[in-house]
């Protein structure tokens, strides 16, 4: 377990949100009671810090913002439940690293739950559930009503020791769980749910992040189950963060997208990648590598091992030609270099297509290993501007990977 990077903490002191007005009917809004109660934890600041307890019901609020050295705590049967009236939720600056909102030009929602510049953020609890009541925000995307990006159900922004855990996230407007610009961060013990027909509803994001461990959760949404990112293009290049250290293991999930991915959006660099243990089925791709010309940045020295999959419609796709552009202003001579990605000990049932790794003719990707890799299918695999090594993979791989084959 890497989950010791961030270690858990009991706080001293403890408030109820029922203490600040709080009522969990459902229908009273509580966000001004979330608002009182952090600024009370931020004003008390009590040595160890204090936790916020939620007791079962349901608790509708709008956006609100965490502080420094709190636990929020949800209790077996609450349910934290976003507001459906986007007045309730306030407009935020774009990242520097993306230039604009992720979906629109310009400013974007407030996350329902959000934090920036915080140390020692704990949201745990009795499997209690934060529900983003996304159908609203994805009937926007779907009639192209929306006037700025989609919120997600949480963003942390330049933080550091945190921790999430035994905790139910489900029907996200946007991403799920988004820590960007962080470090020493633990996911653990979660699910994470939405309709596979929901769109961008990604699990779990590191985002310009190091020192991230994500361990043993279940998620079936509407995109990739985990995927690491570093900012887009110019923006990404110019705020140059990278995403390191991150451990990923003991992952259950579905997609109609990735299990697995990396990129697009890898201005920064990602580096230092583990994955292991991870079981995907009912998706679209098991292992989702891609970058595009003008991305800039790096991806390398990723390690993926010991996965099961299933019923996949395409096992592994390496790819220099993927995802879309902010604006026009970036640099098509700003080439992604992919070099040194190892993918080791997978089986996969039920496959369409084992897999597909395309390179970029001016940045062809180097050192990409497969080991043991036994993804049963009739149809071969297609290979482009790449070079490395295949011991033991069926289908038989591609000639550009066969240097080394047993």
């Amino acid at each position: 377990t890497c989950s010791g990077v961030v270690p858990m903490k009991t706080r001293a002191e403890e408030i109820s949100i029922v203490d600040y007005g709080g009522v969990g009917d459902g229908e009273k809004l509580n966000t001004n009671a979330f608002r009182e109660a952090i600024y009370r934890i931020e004003h008390l600041n009590r040595p160890g810090g204090t936790t916020l307890y939620v007791p079962p019901g349901v608790w509708l609020t709008g956006s609100f913002n965490l502080t420094s050295h709190m636990t929020l705590f949800l209790a077996k049967g609450a349910v934290i439940k976003a507001t459906t009236d986007t007045v309730h939720w306030p407009l935020i600056d774009p990242l520097p690293s993306y230039g604009r909102g992720r979906e629109l030009p310009g400013g974007r929602y407030m996350s329902l739950l959000h934090g920036d510049g915080l140390q020692d953020v704990i949201i745990t609890g009795e499997h209690g559930t934060i529900d983003g009541q996304g159908d609203v925000w994805w009937n926007m995307w779907r009639k192209r009503t929306l006037l700025f990006t989609r919120p997600n159900l949480l963003e942390l922004v330049n933080s550091e020791d945190i921790i999430i855990s035994n905790v139910v996230f489900q029907n996200s407007a946007f991403w799920n769980i988004h820590p960007v610009y962080c470090s020493n961060v633990v996911i653990r013990n979660l699910t994470i749910l939405a309709p596979p027909d929901s769109p961008n509803t990604d699990g779990i994001d590191p985002d310009s992040s190091s020192n991230v461990c994500i361990e043993d959760s279940y998620i079936s949404t509407g995109d990739d189950l985990v995927a690491v990112k570093s900012g887009w293009d110019e923006y990404g290049i110019t705020f140059g963060r990278p995403s390191s250290d991150i451990t990923i293991r003991r992952l259950r999930g579905s997609s109609p997208y990735a299990g697995i991915a990396i990129g697009s959006e890898a201005s920064g660099g990602v580096q230092n990648v583990l994955v292991d243990n991870v079981n995907i089925f009912n998706s679209g791709f098991g292992i989702h590598i891609k970058t595009n010309t003008g991305r800039g940045g790096f991806i390398r020295n990723i390690t993926i091992s010991n996965v099961i999959m299933n019923k996949v419609r395409k096992g592994i796709r390496i790819a220099g030609n993927v995802g879309d552009h902010p604006d026009d202003k970036y640099d098509q001579s700003a080439l992604p270099v992919v070099d040194g990605v190892t993918i080791k000990n997978v089986q996969g049932f039920n496959i369409e297509q084992p897999g597909t790794i395309q390179g970029i003719k001016d940045s062809p990707f180097t050192r990409i290993c497969l080991s043991n890799v036994k993804l049963w299918s009739e149809v071969p695999w297609k290979c482009d501007d790449v070079t490395g090594a295949a011991l033991e993979v069926q289908p038989s791989p591609c000639t550009e990977l066969a240097s080394t084959l047993g």
